[in-house]
């Protein structure tokens, strides 16, 4: 059950429907991570907003979730992991191996998104206050100064709907069940 009300197109606030309505036509469905930011609108327009953007940044798409995966695993958003993976599969070509060591956040079968993974750790730890070892070794497999600031970029939009979730602990949309993750503390303990 949500901490925070889930809302719906019909009983949102006036500035948050218009944005939930095209978030649903996009979709198929309406993500509950919208409807608990649509409880504070100016959370939904820059969630939306600063995802528009990122989707404009020089990371390619598989680049950019693997941010998103790997920032959601670090944050413990189960949520965020699954809807990141849906995409990851299904709009990025992932393959499974790759997805999953983003999800355990373990060594990726893939040298430049494993130090896109590794970066991104690094930016959240240091909160952005990277060594210079750390860049440099993102640099080395091929980035530039310009994707190190759109790894942050991609943090803050993670960051935003990450602890939007903890906070509101929406459950899963029923069409995320199949990329279901928890982090690895619930794992050990159900174990």
């Amino acid at each position: 059950m949500s901490r925070l009300p889930l809302r719906t197109i019909e009983d949102a606030p006036d500035e948050a429907k218009e944005r939930l309505a095209t978030a649903q036509k996009n979709n198929g469905y309406l993500p509950n991570l919208l409807r608990v930011l649509a409880n504070a609108p100016v959370a939904l327009e820059t969630y939306l907003t600063v995802g528009g953007i990122n989707a404009r940044a020089s990371l390619t798409l598989a680049e950019r979730e693997a941010v998103q995966i790997t920032a959601a695993a670090t944050h413990g958003c189960g949520f965020c992991v699954a809807g990141h993976t849906a995409i990851g599969y299904k709009k990025a070509h992932l393959e499974e191996a790759i997805v999953e060591a983003l999800r355990n956040k373990t060594t990726v079968p893939d040298a430049r998104l494993n130090a896109v993974a590794r970066f991104t750790e690094e930016v959240i730890a240091a909160r952005g206050a990277v060594s210079d070892d750390a860049l440099a070794t993102f640099k080395a497999a091929g980035y530039t100064d310009q994707q190190a600031l759109e790894v942050v970029l991609g943090v803050s939009l993670a960051t935003l709907c990450n602890f939007a979730n903890n906070l509101g602990q929406p459950p899963l949309n029923e069409q995320l069940e199949p990329y279901r993750w928890q982090p690895e503390a619930a794992r050990a303990a159900a174990e």
